[in-house]
């Protein structure tokens, strides 16, 4: 079932998602849910209190051409363990802040920690895109946005931009 997406700014975005405590059928529909939603926006990640669910569950899936094989990830309480001292910067958007891009430096290597749906303990070393997109997610579970990475200027700017399309969207439902 695809599920709405909150869109910024929306207070849910900006609180910190809980750990989950067992794995049960919820969780499971919860993760195919926003799998499906996530390939529906289309996307390459999504985090659970996007769709206003405040825990931490994060699906992705960096594959993003046409002839590459889909390699979706599905992470319960994911946690980045260890972060190189070498930066990477790419141009990140967001399904909550559509049509707005913004380039953001991180670590270029992460290491993360995450339980599956099965319950299985997972650690795993991501560069590249992969990194920014894990990065991204997790923030997500945090509270945080990737205009929070910019200047205030910049990220007021967005801000203003995203109320009025949150107006005329809703003017558009009526």
């Amino acid at each position: 079932m695809i599920r709405p997406i909150l869109l910024h700014p929306d207070s849910r975005l900006k609180k910190k998602a809980v750990n989950i405590e067992n794995i049960d059928d919820a969780l499971i529909n919860l993760a195919e849910d926003m799998m499906e939603t996530m390939y529906d926006a289309p996307g390459i990640g999504l985090a659970a209190p996007q769709v206003g669910i405040l825990e931490r569950l994060i699906v992705m899936d960096c594959a993003k051409k046409e002839d590459e094989d889909p390699d979706p990830f599905i992470m319960v309480n994911p946690i980045i363990t260890t972060s190189s001292e070498e930066k990477n910067v790419y141009e990140e958007g967001c399904l909550s802040i559509p049509e707005h891009f913004a380039e953001i430096t991180r670590p270029e290597v992460i290491q993360v920690e995450w339980v599956d749906l099965e319950g299985k303990q997972h650690t795993q070393e991501f560069d590249g895109l992969k990194s920014t997109c894990v990065q991204h997610e997790i923030d997500h579970l945090n509270g945080k946005l990737f205009i929070d990475y910019l200047g205030p200027m910049k990220r007021q700017l967005i801000t203003r931009k995203m109320q009025k399309f949150k107006r005329e969207k809703l003017r558009g439902e009526e």
